[in-house]
Parts: C-alpha cells; structure tokens; sequence
C-alpha cells in the first residue's frame, strides 16, 4: 500500500478509511483536457492517491493560459500540457502512476482511451469531446463527470455508469459555441468547477451515498449562487447525432462540408461536396443513404442536423474538423 502518512487526513473519515484508500489506490481515471479544468482535477485526484491517472490533451502551455492553469509555470511555456502536467504530478505524489497522451480526443480513439478506466473526466474544453465522451460511456456503463466553465458561471455533473447520459440533459446543440478563449474566464470559477470534478470523482471511486451520479450542479459567481438538478429519471433522446472521425466513413455515405473555402480550402473527406448556404436549397440527398455533415467545431453540423431531422433524414452524423 502507498505510504498511510500521506493520506491519514482523509483516512481518518468514515468515507474513506484504509478500505476506501486501497480502492483509490487500485483506481485508474482518465482526464481529458489539462487546462483550466484539468489542473485542479488533476492535482487533487493524485494528491488523493489514485493509483492511475491517463492525461490526454493536444495543446501546449500558452502565456494566455497561465492565470486559469496554476499548475504550469512560465518555464513550462511551449511545452505540451499533457507531458508537463504528468512530470508536476509525478513530482508531487511519486506513487502515482501517470501516462500523458499528446493528442486530440476523437471518436477514432476514445475507445483505446478509456479501456480499462473506472471514471472519465472531461475538461476538455469542446462540446464536441463532450458528446463523443458521453455516448462512449453510456454504452460502456462507465461513469462520466463533466464539467463546462464561461465567464462568472458554469456547471459540473455526474453522468452515465448507472445515471443518464450528457445528451439526456443537454439534447439539443448549445446555443452558442463561445469558449474560455473566445469570452473570458475567471481563473478561481474554472479552478472551483475542477475541483468539484475531482471530488465527484473520488466519490464514485469510493462509493458514496448518495451517489453524485446523476446529479448536475450549476454555479453563478455573479452571485454565488449554486443550484443543484437530479436527472437520475430523465430520459436519453429518441434521435441524436453522433461524432464520427474521418475514418469511420463509409463508401456509401454522403459528405456535406459546411464550410467556406475562406474557412477552409482544403475539404474535411475528398467525396465531401462544400454547401455553404440552407440545406433546404440542396436538391441531391437521399434519405436511404448516412449523411456525414462537416464544420470546424461541430456546432453547425449539429444546428443543420436538427434542420434535416424536421424533413425527415434522421441517420446522420457529424464531424468536427478541428477534433481530427
């Protein structure tokens, strides 16, 4: 067992005791993202003493991030976040077994991603990694705590394993594809959600009831205020649109490339047809074939989807080219 002294704090509290702490111990947990939401996670998951802990993000330590992710510092700038997080955490807790990955989570290597994992955490900062995530676990009945931070607000929630899914609360494409990049955020609002994130997650490791699994919690910092939602009984969604990668398309399909030639010159799939304008206007798909639609993010993709589901073609999927 790892060192008891490390941990006597929070052994000593009926959750957790030297029962709990062993099962910490034997936990292996996949966080995707290591940013604003990662870091936080990241350090109190293995300051805990989860034996295993997977790191996946593609990014690189950027000034700009610096105020958010305090487990970075200006030596580590340039420096791939999933690497530097895993060296920060090994020098922290040694016991802790860490494998980055410097890569993009997508739908052609979630499955590899999360083999052999007992809770995902998403902080990645992508609807699209999101959703992909979320469907991933739903099938696997593996619990999923998800978190998404703008602003001043923003929520953290346990889904999947014995709860609902991501998409059973949040059905529809959101409404706006703003990120921390685009519209701010305040470094203590992400920090706050993260660390949330980490404590559902022991939770679920340690087995606690009440489960934090299908709960969702919302927080304005405006006001400080917390709301909490219980959707243990909602309902996952008669039509959804999955993310697929590039490789996953079939000869068969048809491909709509959503975006200009000003966005993008080069097409997402070389069958790909562009169609920059209303869907309503394209004569030429067939509703007995999948329909692949395309974008940078996804969000269009998702938006045009719902637009052809109200005419009737339902088997379509979606892909986010910056996710490829």
């Amino acid at each position: 067992m790892q060192d008891i002294g490390r941990y006597h704090r929070q052994m000593i509290l009926p959750e957790v005791g030297t029962k709990g702490q062993l099962r910490l111990q034997d936990a292996h947990v996949l966080v995707v993202g290591a940013g604003g939401l990662g870091c936080p996670a990241l350090q109190y998951l293995s300051g805990a003493g989860v034996g295993r802990i997977s790191i996946i993000d593609h990014d690189h330590v950027e000034l700009s991030n610096l105020h958010r992710q305090p487990l970075f510092g200006m030596a580590d700038l340039g420096q791939p976040k999933a690497e530097i997080a895993a060296n920060k955490l090994r020098e922290a807790n040694p016991a802790t077994v860490v494998t980055p990955h410097v890569a993009a989570l997508t739908p052609a290597n979630v499955t590899k991603l999360c083999d052999g994992v007992d809770v995902v955490v998403d902080a990645a900062d992508s609807f699209a990694v999101t959703y992909t995530l979320s469907d991933h676990c739903h099938r696997q009945r593996m619990p999923l705590i998800a978190a998404s931070a703008l602003g001043l607000s923003g929520y953290v929630g346990a889904f999947c394993g014995n709860a609902p899914s991501l998409r059973a609360v949040f059905p529809s494409a959101p409404g706006t594809s703003a990120r921390c990049t685009d519209s701010g955020v305040l470094g203590p609002v992400v920090g706050m959600i993260g660390t949330m994130q980490a404590q559902m997650t022991l939770q679920v490791l340690l087995g606690h009831q009440p489960s934090p699994l299908g709960i969702l919690v919302n927080i304005d910092m405006r006001t400080h205020h917390f709301s909490q939602i219980d959707f243990c009984n909602a309902p996952e969604p008669d039509v959804l649109f999955p993310f697929i990668s590039i490789s996953d398309i079939a000869e068969t399909d048809q491909i709509i490339d959503l975006r200009p030639e000003t966005e993008s010159p080069t097409l997402a799939h070389p069958r790909a047809v562009r169609w920059c304008g209303p869907l309503a206007d394209y004569t030429e798909l067939s509703t007995s074939r999948r329909t692949v639609i395309c974008c940078k993010s996804g969000l269009r993709a998702w938006r045009t989807a719902e637009q052809l589901a109200e005419r009737g073609l339902t088997n379509i999927c979606l892909h986010a080219a910056e996710e490829s």
